[in-house]
């Protein structure tokens, strides 16, 4: 008979502190997995930081660690994103604003009826998996409980990454620095001169917002990117041929015609080329950069080589004087309440996660959101928490240690051969591809489970 991961046995816990679940954060990824073990009758705890529901969709969020900023849109649109049983407000434009999410999450919550399931003010400071199974966490309160299992969805856009390792003559730079995590709204750029370090979405958006309030933009790029528009054709771009059944080879073929058409080579915007195919990078996504770029309001740079008093110079030999530099260089994938090296021993962002979601060596312990996908996390999220309710409900069995560290080991060599090499893509998926391979895995675990049962069944009779 095989050997079959299953839930654990933990002989140390009490009945119901093994049968309850530790949910951390109540950001979109949270309350997606709140409410799958609500409506599964299963008993959980969900602790939160802030005073309110909703993560990094939250401008001012209490927690500190959040990092929306006024001008902040989706970047997918509101059909691409929604909860499969919970439609976005069809009055929402596609490309809704922070607070209009936030307030969406908001009542998700209240409609399935979960909201005195989450600790508000209360973060997780430690979780210790325990040797016989289960958990002892540790709350900030200085509150310590059990749990038979925990689930991580604290998110991984909250610890910011310095660009590495830091240029020559930074710290004699006269202006000031900050991570596009510190930015909130435009009264920071108003009237300076400013440099963006990066050509993600958050980049994207400084810049444009810089164009319109600051004395000088520009945007400094170590190598180029594909910027995609968020209407082709008069349709949300994400909406083109995103369908399961649709091959990937097939639908980024597609969008790469799509897109070559709807902006032409990022060369007539004064940007370096990519060196990369379209979809081998994590899509920066902007209907508004372009513009800002072709009316000369954002003047592009190449990357930054080193810093002389109050002037960036850069790697052409050009310099600016500048005001203020925005680094947008992404985040460390981070979670302070585990031992050190506990989940990334290397400390390069490499976590080893079976179907990115299930840790193969601690049973009980499962991460929900933990992707970059070429999409929405939101039907991710939920995908997964179906998938974790599963599991926790013994309708879904994992496969032996080996076949977890081969698709593992697999997904690594795949994400390696597609995408450029870069810290934000060892957590990257594809979207379709990813939903399609989860949905397997359900339909997979429950022929396991059913198997390891008939074969128990044959040894006990």
């Amino acid at each position: 008979m095989p050997t079959v991961h299953s839930t654990p046995s933990a002989s140390e816990l009490g009945s119901s502190e093994r049968e309850r679940v530790c949910v951390i954060g109540a950001g979109c990824s949270g309350i997606t997995a709140a409410k799958v073990l609500h409506e599964r009758g299963l008993a959980f705890d969900c602790f939160e930081l802030s005073d309110r529901v909703g993560g990094n969709w939250v401008w001012g969020n209490s927690n500190g660690v959040s990092a929306a900023y006024k001008s902040l849109h989706i970047n997918t649109s509101r059909s691409r994103m929604e909860f499969s049983d919970f439609p976005m407000p069809a009055n929402l434009p596609n490309f809704a604003r922070h607070d209009q999410v936030a307030a969406y999450f908001d009542a998700y919550v209240d409609h399935f009826g979960f909201r005195d399931r989450i600790t508000f003010n209360t973060g997780v400071e430690h979780v210790h998996p325990l040797p016989g199974g289960g958990f002892e966490v540790r709350l900030s309160n200085a509150e310590t409980r059990r749990y038979g299992s925990v689930i991580v969805a604290n998110g991984h856009h909250w610890d910011p990454r310095m660009p590495e390792p830091a240029f020559p003559g930074v710290e004699g730079f006269t202006g000031e620095q900050i991570h596009s995590h510190d930015y909130t709204d435009e009264q920071q750029l108003t009237g300076k001169r400013i440099v963006v370090l990066g050509m993600g979405n958050s980049a994207m958006d400084i810049c444009t917002d810089a164009s319109y309030h600051a004395a000088e933009t520009y945007l400094s790029h170590r190598r180029g990117v594909h910027i995609i528009p968020k209407y082709v054709f008069g349709k949300p771009f994400d909406e083109i041929g995103a369908h399961e059944k649709i091959p990937s080879r097939v639908r980024w073929g597609v969008a790469r015609v799509v897109m070559r058409a709807a902006t032409g080579p990022m060369s007539r915007y004064g940007l370096q080329e990519p060196d990369h195919k379209f979809a081998q990078a994590h899509p920066t996504v902007s209907s508004r950069i372009l513009d800002r770029l072709a009316h000369g309001d954002v003047v592009p740079k190449p990357n930054i080589q080193r810093f002389d008093g109050d002037s960036v110079v850069f790697t052409d030999g050009t310099r600016v004087a500048a005001d203020l530099v925005i680094y947008c260089t992404g985040y460390k994938i981070s979670f302070p309440f585990f031992d050190a090296g506990f989940l990334d021993p290397s400390g390069d962002n490499e976590i080893r996660l079976y179907q990115r979601m299930f840790h193969p060596t601690v049973p009980g312990l499962y991460f929900i959101g933990l992707v970059q996908p070429l999409g929405a996390v939101m039907p991710i999220a939920e995908r997964q928490s179906e998938l974790a309710a599963d599991h926790l409900q013994g309708l879904h069995a994992l496969p032996e240690r080996a076949a977890m560290d081969a698709e593992i080991d697999h997904h690594r060599k795949a994400i390696t051969k597609r995408y450029v090499a870069s810290k934000r893509h060892t957590i990257q998926v594809d979207f379709v591809d990813y939903m399609r391979a989860l949905r397997r895995e359900r339909d997979a675990g429950a022929r396991r489970r059913t198997t390891a049962q008939a074969a128990a069944h044959r040894v006990g009779a």
